[in-house]
């Protein structure tokens, strides 16, 4: 080999080393609900400090937690936004690929919001009727499942109005569909006797009936990706549609689109901070505490998004939708954040 080529080999090698040791952009993936705070607060990072803006990409909470805890080198995420809490198998995957040093933190409170055109007729609709216009299967008369045959309203009960059932939700990778599933459909099933009396009949051939959550893949119920704002778009444009997302998509868009009451209840901060509207979660975003000494930008993004001027009752996310955690329980979790306690598998489900 000759000195220009030997010297060649060891300059590419340092740079190489450097990539993967130092990194000054921030990675984060995760929730779609969660994308619009942290890009504000992404925003307001690259306004007040000389780091780089942090690459955020909208993948979905299921698909972001693999890409978080698929391992610990500085090629995966440093940081994912979720809808949901983390899962003790998501958890497990993480520790098994090196990850044992993880921080929640909890944001705010959202409401998962079923919401049509403005240009329509106020909507109510309990939980149980909703969770048999889109699963898959629903009981007959004779209280024995069948393929859902509902394609009006009116069809799923008589109240109802005599129109298309049409809903646009989001992908099997949203931590919003998970957290859909678990209010309306595992909630509302696991009472009911035609579902319950086939898992009791063979608890392995029928283990999905236990806590039955399946949507329904004929054309009712269109999965449309993990950007809400396509959803909106398609309300916008199909008066008789319905759509699936977060509170802040609402509040961004209440001169064209209307929430629908559920079980009596319309989504609003003050219903969903209560937990008064039934379909009310936290959100969050987990820290990968191996990285941030290598990206020094972690630790003031983190702050930054803690602070009483983004998360608190008057700051910049509360003004795009975000609904405020009570002053105690906001004050809790920054302590836990800026100690970076980490997540025990106990808390998690």
């Amino acid at each position: 080999m000759t000195i220009k080529k030997a010297s060649f080999t060891l300059l590419s090698s340092a740079l190489i080393t450097i990539n993967l040791n130092a990194r000054d952009q921030i990675k984060i993936v995760g929730s779609s609900t969660v994308y619009p705070f942290a890009s504000a607060v992404a925003k307001k990072l690259d306004e007040t400090t000389n780091y780089p803006i942090p690459i955020i990409i909208s993948t979905g909470s299921g698909e972001g937690y693999k890409l978080f805890c698929k391992g610990n080198n500085l090629n995966t995420p440093d940081i994912i936004n979720a809808s949901r809490r983390m899962k003790k198998e998501e958890f497990r995957i993480c520790e098994k690929n090196g990850i044992t040093n993880i921080t929640e933190a909890i944001i705010g409170f959202d409401g998962i919001i079923f919401a049509q055109s403005n240009e329509n007729k106020p909507f109510s609709i309990t939980t149980k009727q909703l969770a048999l216009a889109i699963a898959a299967e629903v009981p007959n008369k004779n209280d024995k499942l069948i393929k859902n045959p509902y394609k009006r309203w009116s069809q799923v009960h008589p109240s109802l109005p005599n129109r298309e059932i049409l809903i646009y939700g989001p992908p099997k990778s949203s931590g919003t569909r998970d957290t859909f599933e678990d209010i309306i459909l595992k909630a509302t099933f696991k009472n009911m006797n035609s579902y319950i009396s086939l898992y009791n009949k063979d608890k392995n051939r029928y283990k999905a009936y236990k806590e039955y959550h399946k949507i329904r893949q004929d054309g009712v119920y269109i999965s449309s990706g993990e950007d809400d704002n396509i959803i909106v778009e398609k309300l916008i444009k199909m008066k008789n549609a319905f759509g699936i997302f977060g509170y802040s998509f609402l509040a961004k868009n209440k001169d064209k689109l209307i929430g629908t009451k559920i079980d009596g209840i319309m989504p609003t901060s003050k219903t969903i901070s209560s937990g008064e509207y039934p379909i009310s979660r936290s959100l969050y975003f987990y820290i990968k505490n191996s990285h941030e000494k290598d990206v020094p930008a972690m630790k003031k993004y983190i702050e930054l998004f803690m602070s009483d001027k983004m998360t608190g009752g008057k700051g910049i996310l509360n003004k795009i939708g975000l609904i405020t955690l009570p002053k105690n329980k906001r004050e809790s979790v920054k302590v836990s954040v800026k100690k970076r306690v980490k997540v025990s598998i106990d808390i998690l489900k």
